[in-house]
């Protein structure tokens, strides 16, 4: 049954008893039961951006402020007030009291949970790894060739507003950004086919800011997540809040080879270095290996001997001698 038909039936139901509540009136009471049926369709399309977790908030603050307002009045029935005013202050305190705990609980939605002394009731979703994939990584497509080779584990969740990002970026008018986004929608085509991988789309947003990031660390705070990604400041910003974050680019750092001081090897040298007579070659995983003296032999495939190896935030880069 879908979202259409349901309505529909409800529509129909609230004109049948419409119809028997004013059985001297049918017509009216069909209109009455119409009118009202589309009343509250309207007020539950307007509901749609309220949240489960922000429902659950309000809906708890609002018990806690009805307790607080029955201890509180049960405390004035005990002093010598009369009973009419006896019932205003109840209606007084339970109008303050509820309004007070839905908003201190709206606000402190990101944080909510049900806590028992020693005992803090999660989410069921919670008992597992959760990974947060944000838009670069998407983009940069290495992505598939992870899932593929099982490193993710527990459940992979694509953020809606990554999602709507993505779609943002592929019908830009820069062709350039229109073709990364088509390209991020197609890859994320790609890993939801993936047979073994736990990937869901998750719902939850966050209107009180417009930053993709921001949200993603917010996110990442209610899900108990890690991140996934490859934007460096999004890895500062998040690993600063005490947010795990996995970087694709550290882990393709960690990755390459080893080299030491005195270690030989052929590298083709492609292209000119920036200092005199240096000339540069790439390994097969793209490090950048320097060679000094050697622009007469651009073009050439020769054998080097590594001097040294210096690390930087974009990679690694290897400084090397011709062997001759």
């Amino acid at each position: 049954m879908n979202l259409l038909l349901a309505r529909l039936l409800f529509i129909f139901g609230s004109m049948f008893i419409g119809y028997e509540t004013v059985p001297l009136n049918p017509l009216l009471g069909i209109s009455f039961g119409a009118l009202a049926a589309i009343c509250m369709i309207l007020i539950e399309v307007g509901l749609r951006k309220v949240s489960v977790s922000g429902l659950s908030s309000a809906v708890f603050g609002l018990i806690l402020g009805l307790i607080m307002a029955k201890l509180i009045g049960d405390a004035f029935s005990l002093a010598p007030v009369d009973a009419a005013a006896l019932s205003r202050i109840r209606v007084g305190l339970t109008l303050i009291f509820c309004y007070l705990g839905m908003v201190m609980a709206l606000r402190g939605k990101d944080e909510f949970s049900i806590i028992i002394p020693y005992v803090r009731l999660r989410r069921q979703d919670q008992s597992q790894d959760v990974v947060l994939l944000d838009t670069s990584v998407i983009i940069d497509g290495r992505i598939v060739d992870i899932c593929k080779t099982r490193f993710l584990g527990g459940k992979v969740v694509i953020p809606k507003f990554v999602l709507r990002e993505l779609q943002q970026i592929a019908d830009s008018t820069d062709p350039i950004k229109r073709q990364r986004g088509r390209r991020g929608l197609e890859i994320l085509n790609t890993i939801q086919n993936e047979p073994g991988m736990d990937i869901t789309i998750h719902e939850q947003d966050f209107t009180e800011t417009t930053e993709v990031d921001a949200k993603l660390v917010l996110l990442a705070k209610l899900l108990e997540a890690k991140i996934l990604t490859v934007d460096f400041n999004l890895n500062r910003v998040a690993s600063i809040q005490g947010i795990k974050v996995l970087n694709i680019n550290e882990l393709a750092n960690a990755l390459k080879p080893v080299v030491f001081p005195g270690e030989e090897m052929h590298i083709k040298l492609i292209k000119e270095g920036k200092e005199h007579n240096q000339a540069i070659g790439y390994l097969d995983d793209g490090t950048m290996v320097v060679v000094e003296d050697a622009r007469r032999l651009l073009g050439q495939e020769v054998k080097v001997v590594v001097t040294s190896v210096l690390q930087t935030q974009a990679g690694r880069m290897i400084f090397t001698r011709t062997d001759k």
